[in-house]
């Protein structure tokens, strides 16, 4: 469900009050919505920002999103776990099923827990994406000098990224290793590929990843258009819904 309420001239009401009333749900579970990161605020003039204070009286003006799942609210992702803290920004191993950036939609406003980075707490600006089903390294800014830092050295290809994906089909028959270049979106895009391994039982291989462009979804795409789709994506490919990605 997602529901928006704009704070009118004369009134003094907490966003909890005014979202409880329109939207029907008691106050308590606004508030746990709120405290988990499903309520954002727009202020005129201003960008939009999740709203976690339920005391927080609205102006005139301001808007007020809730973007409420119940199963989903109700989930408790795994802790990430710290590798390296290096002051300004950190290393940190992400497990399945977690998220490292939230985005406005009730599907994955929970996911995101964001973890403690250290005795400091230091606030978290992560670096690109991570789907819930993939598991690995990410990096995580603690300021915005560090995140502007680290996303030039990322836009440099100063550092390789590196993804092992399991893929439906034996990918290895006219070589062990390939290239996948098909334009998405109309833009370039190139992914590069070495077989790992293949288990001929449940005919499912497993690549060592290196993607040439960042386009959106581009492994997952590029190898359901290959033929290879990437086990367990519920979005490409087929007989592949099976496992979990």
């Amino acid at each position: 469900m997602v529901f928006r309420t704009t704070a009118v001239k004369g009134e003094s009401r907490t966003a909890c009050e005014l979202l409880a009333e329109g939207s029907g749900l008691s106050k308590l579970r606004i508030k746990d919505a709120m405290q988990k990161g499903a309520v954002w605020l727009v202020r005129p003039g201003t960008s939009e920002k999740r709203l976690r204070r339920v005391s927080a009286v609205l102006r005139a003006g301001d808007v007020a999103a809730l973007y409420y799942d119940g199963q989903l609210l109700a989930r408790f992702p795994p802790r990430a776990e710290c590798r390296h803290d290096a002051g300004r920004f950190s290393i940190w191993f992400k497990p399945a099923g977690l998220m490292t950036r939230a985005r406005v939609s009730a599907t994955t406003v929970r996911c995101c827990a964001r973890p403690k980075f250290s005795a400091a707490e230091a606030p978290g600006l992560p670096g690109p994406s991570a789907g819930p089903r993939s598991l690995g390294l990410v990096v995580i800014a603690h300021d915005r000098a560090a995140a502007g830092a680290l996303s030039r050295i990322f836009a440099e290809r100063r550092v390789v990224k590196r993804y092992w994906v399991e893929i439906r089909g034996w990918i290895g028959a006219e070589s062990a290793s390939g290239r996948i270049d098909l334009p998405l979106d109309g833009k370039p895009a190139v992914t590069e590929y070495t077989l790992v391994s293949h288990d001929a039982a449940a005919d499912i291989s497993v690549v060592d990843v290196v993607m040439q462009t960042g386009r959106k979804h581009q492994i997952r795409r590029h190898f359901a258009i290959a033929g290879f789709p990437v086990m367990g994506d519920p979005s490409y490919g087929k007989d592949n819904k099976n496992a979990t990605a």
